[in-house]
């Protein structure tokens, strides 16, 4: 029973918008009309600024760790493979996150959730992928092709563990990171189509809050 309450519960901790809280928290009431209009850090950031930003991610971030951290207390029932149980939490917090119920299932892109699910179950490939992440948006400024790329990193990174015997890999986290890389692909299907089309938005580090703060001052 505790496993189901688990599970339900880490959807629905997944499904808080904290972009959105933080964003109206911080006069900024319609994120959803500023830059692509999503709900995540990166756009938080356009926005609102970089603290907004900040606060935003390590609570996307925590909605991923709380919930795994949790089936380590009280998991193990009807899942007595506590892995398993640790995936379906972690699933459970980043589909909250993609389609969050509060606000008509239209959520995030998953990948800081996600980064939290990972870094608490797989820590060292995860960071292997945060590395990619960090260089490619360093060389090319864009978050949406470094979130893709590391999500097929971290897919890569654990095969090659599990193959060459490197660490202790469950077997199940090879299929589970496969499918994670689908689904951030899927999730940044539409920036993707612009890094095609070469319209998709470089990070910078002015934001429409930095720009209006210094437009009054």
């Amino acid at each position: 029973m505790y496993d189901l309450i688990l599970i339900l519960a880490g959807y629905l901790f997944g499904s808080i918008p904290f972009g959105l809280i933080i964003a109206g928290l911080s006069g900024v009431k319609n994120l959803r009309q500023i830059g692509s209009g999503n709900i995540g850090a990166t756009n938080v950031y356009r926005a609102a600024g970089l603290l907004p930003a900040v606060i935003v991610t390590l609570l996307d971030i925590l909605k991923g760790v709380l919930p795994v951290l949790a089936v380590g207390a009280w998991g193990g029932g009807l899942i007595a493979e506590i892995e398993y149980l640790k995936l379906a939490v972690g699933a459970a917090a980043i589909l909250g996150h993609i389609f969050p119920i509060y606000i008509g299932f239209r959520g995030g892109k998953g990948v800081n959730t996600a980064l939290g699910v990972f870094i608490t179950i797989l820590p060292l490939p995860t960071l292997i992928a945060m590395a990619v992440f960090i260089l490619i948006v360093s060389v090319s400024r864009y978050i949406s092709l470094g979130s893709v790329l590391a999500a097929i990193a971290l897919a890569a990174v654990v095969v090659f563990f599990r193959v060459f015997s490197v660490g202790d890999i469950h077997t199940v986290y090879i299929p589970t990171s496969l499918l994670l890389m689908v689904l951030i692909i899927f999730t940044h299907r539409s920036n993707l189509k612009r890094l095609f089309r070469g319209t998709e938005n470089k990070f910078s580090f002015h934001s429409r809050a930095v720009d209006g703060a210094k437009s009054n001052g």
